[in-house]
């Protein structure tokens, strides 16, 4: 039977289980802790989540004490984990002897249904030998990045691939894989950002939450490139607006532009959602198109929820103000990144103006905002089309905002044309699907 496996995502904010133990001992202050002290980080980590804890920690205990790894391969991936911080022979504990008694105070069990809408999910055993290669192919990429890693604080100490590895082929991939997360954590062991990416999908396969795999892992990033859209959603001047939609927002206009800034997704380089909404920003500035222009496109796409002219502001002053907050947020986490401007997609301008064209009536037949001064629609689609003339981009990113926020129903064929068109111009995979899928009539 193959093991069961929790959507762990639905439980767990980041790491659990045998993970979550050894990032708690390796992080522990002051003189190593001893025996009681660790059984009381394990008590912990079996309480979070009202006691779901319990079940991950209880069955990694079990999956190893029961395994034919050999005890000298658990003790060194344990002491790997944890730092040295606690080695259980010095307790007078072997290794497994030390499992033991985790698993006779939380004993393997399988999740009961706690309404949550996930009570685990059994993987197929023909899926199991593919993930165990997969989770392999890491550990030994890991190996090799412990090998020649030169991270400030990196431990010189050998990498224990082999250890790693024969729990994945003769325990558990999964386990292997969270293990092998936390050494390179634990150690300080930075890791390319291809392999981020693999260990990343591997992740998602095995239902964990996001932070589990990205938090605390040193990564090195590619240098911050406005240019490459690697965003799965929306981005730019249209993510930001989409902040401020709506009656009333929690924050001060200040600190919603603050947090947009520095919202970049788990796989991008630190700095690049800041670096593609400069480059919106400095665009429509340096622009020919007028001040109400982008005053009317912005109080379109951001549904009037924050109204700059009510704020004492014009549309450049506002992009002013957006430039100014990214350039300091690139100064402190990209330094060396400097602005350029990108060469505009003006071999897709025809196809933004024709679809722009065709939907301008169903636009024309709605208002923007019933929470604010109302703006016709007619009014917003004439000025998202003076954009696109400038570049056609940013119109097809604010044709589709526009779109969503008016809530336009859409034949297939216009979606399929902003799908298509948002594909050529490199979008994510979620950003027109997530904003237009529902409007789409299905005559």
């Amino acid at each position: 039977m193959p093991r069961q496996r929790e959507r762990y995502g639905d439980f767990y904010e980041g790491d659990f289980g045998l993970g979550e133990l050894t990032a708690r001992v390796s992080a522990s202050t002051g003189t190593p802790p001893d025996l009681p002290a660790v059984l009381r980080l394990a008590a912990d980590v079996a309480g979070v989540c009202e006691g779901e804890g319990a079940v991950e920690l209880g069955n990694d205990v079990r999956l190893l004490r029961d395994s034919d790894v050999p005890d000298a391969s658990l003790r060194e991936v344990w002491l790997a984990a944890v730092g040295g911080r606690f080695d259980p022979v010095d307790h007078g504990l072997d290794m497994r002897g030390w499992l033991g008694r985790l698993a006779e105070l939380w004993p393997a069990r399988v999740r009961a249904d706690t309404g949550r809408g996930a009570s685990g999910f059994a993987r197929p055993e023909a899926d199991e030998e593919p993930l165990r290669e997969d989770v392999v192919a890491e550990i030994r990429a890991s190996a090799a990045e412990a090998t020649g890693s030169r991270t400030a604080g990196a431990s010189p100490t050998g990498f224990p691939g082999a250890a790693l590895e024969s729990i994945a082929a003769r325990c558990d991939a999964d386990l292997a894989l969270r293990l092998c997360l936390r050494v390179l954590k634990t150690r300080n062991v930075s890791v390319g950002k291809a392999q981020y990416d693999r260990v990343t999908a591997l992740g998602e396969r095995l239902g964990y939450p996001g932070p589990l795999v990205h938090d605390d892992l040193a990564v090195r990033w590619p240098p911050v490139d406005p240019a490459r859209r690697d965003a799965e959603g929306d981005f730019g001047l249209t993510a930001l607006a989409s902040r401020f939609a709506g009656p009333w927002y929690a924050h001060t206009a200040r600190e919603v532009l603050e947090r947009a800034v520095a919202d970049d997704e788990a796989g991008q380089t630190p700095g690049s959602a800041a670096a593609v909404l400069l480059q919106d920003a400095l665009r429509l500035l340096e622009s020919p198109v007028s001040t109400a222009t982008i005053t009317t496109v912005w109080g379109a796409a951001s549904e009037r929820g924050y109204d700059i002219e009510k704020a004492g502001a014009d549309g450049r002053d506002w992009l002013r103000t957006i430039a100014a907050a990214c350039r300091d947020h690139l100064a402190e986490v990209a330094p060396g990144h400097r602005p350029g401007a990108l060469p505009v997609r003006s071999d897709l301008s025809a196809d933004v103006q024709d679809l722009l064209g065709e939907l301008t009536p169903e636009l024309a037949r709605r208002t923007v905002s019933p929470h604010a001064r109302p703006l016709p629609g007619a009014d917003a689609a004439e000025a998202v089309a003076r954009v696109a003339e400038v570049d056609p981009e940013l119109g097809l990113r604010l044709l589709v905002r526009l779109l969503a926020v008016l809530a336009v129903p859409l034949t297939e064929e216009w979606y399929v044309r902003c799908r298509t068109l948002g594909e050529r111009f490199g979008y994510g995979t979620w950003h027109v699907s997530e904003a237009l899928e529902l409007l789409v009539r299905h005559d």
